[in-house]
């Protein structure tokens, strides 16, 4: 019979160096599921300080943007506008070497950020995020872009489920004022010296783009163009089931139309907003409709003030607006 091996008490596994600072300063690092955990308690981190991670990861924040200066732009960009940027302002100073924060809403190959030859920042919105925290997800691609070796893009990763959010790293009181484009060739400062990958999903992101105008009159409307007819999409900061109600009211009442030819046609939501669709005909331009969109959002305003139950009208159109909503996020 073979011999059995003397039992020995199984060591408990210790926190690497970098590790041991990091706990030691109150900040558990992120490491594979299956890894013992860098604290030192001898599980591993998905049964240990990863839970809290991994619930941070799948939670789903269904306001991202709520508290950032315009909110209803932050969706609009990230799900209704092709190609637009925007001056970003922190609450601490530039590192040295940064001159600039802007986030776009697309980067060439989809990158999440890019850190130019000049230092400048790039931040790109309408990606793929890898949490249910598209803010979270968005600052952590930040700092590291303000890190970044200039004229490097950065990659996308999992960001730690504690890290700080657009929120926190942010001005409140910075301005947000979207600059839409027509094509993309915001990305090449210096088309002629653009890399051969670059030019051509430039290309392709131009020949994509839906033509499209931020109104300036109202917040957060946008007028696009498409081959059959025109639309208004109009992103809505008041509460979701208050502005159907106001919505219902108006559209009984024949007060719900932005002119002649014009009609609402249904809402979705993105974001935790409610998003009024508009189709308009194909020669009305942006132009055209930002008298009647201000005209509108005065109805709007005292249909919204009004608390009287819905009549048998109202309700029938509330009931249509309802069944024509759908959700993109």
């Amino acid at each position: 019979m073979a011999k059995k091996r003397p039992q020995t008490k199984a060591k408990r596994p210790q926190p690497q160096d970098g590790a041991r600072a990091a706990v030691a300063d109150g900040q558990v690092p992120v490491v594979g599921a299956r890894e013992p955990c860098p604290c030192g308690s001898g599980r591993r981190y998905k049964a240990c300080h990863g839970r809290a991670a991994a619930h941070a990861v799948t939670e789903l924040v269904q306001r991202p943007f709520e508290g950032l200066p315009g909110e209803g732009d932050w969706i609009a960009l990230r799900e209704l506008v092709p190609a637009a940027t925007v001056a970003l302002h922190l609450r601490e100073s530039l590192p040295e070497g940064v001159p600039s924060v802007t986030l776009a809403t697309v980067l060439p190959m989809a990158w999440p950020a890019l850190r130019r030859e000049d230092g400048s920042v790039l931040i790109g919105l309408q990606n793929d995020t890898a949490s249910g925290d598209i803010s979270r997800d968005l600052a952590d691609t930040l700092q590291r872009a303000l890190t970044a070796e200039p004229g490097t893009p950065v990659q996308a990763r999992r960001a730690p489920g504690d890290g700080p959010r657009l929120q926190d790293l942010l001005d409140p009181e910075g301005a947000f004022e979207p600059v839409v484009h027509e094509g993309f060739e915001f990305w090449v400062p210096d088309a002629q010296n653009a890399s051969t990958e670059v030019t051509a999903s430039l290309e392709r992101a131009n020949a994509a783009a839906i033509p499209t105008v931020k109104l300036a009159g109202v917040e957060a409307a946008y007028w696009c163009e498409t081959p059959d007819k025109n639309h208004l999409r109009w992103v809505m900061p008041h509460p979701e089931e208050q502005l159907l109600d106001a919505l219902a009211r108006l559209h009984a009442a024949g007060a719900s139309s932005l002119g002649e030819g014009t009609r609402l046609v249904g809402s979705f939501r993105a974001h935790g907003l409610t998003v009024p669709v508009w189709d308009l005909p194909t020669g009305v331009t942006a132009e055209d409709v930002e008298k009647p969109a201000s005209e509108f959002a005065e109805r709007l305003s005292a249909a919204l003030a009004t608390d009287a139950p819905l009549t048998a009208d109202e309700r029938r159109a509330r009931g249509g607006l309802t069944n024509r909503q759908v959700t993109l996020s």
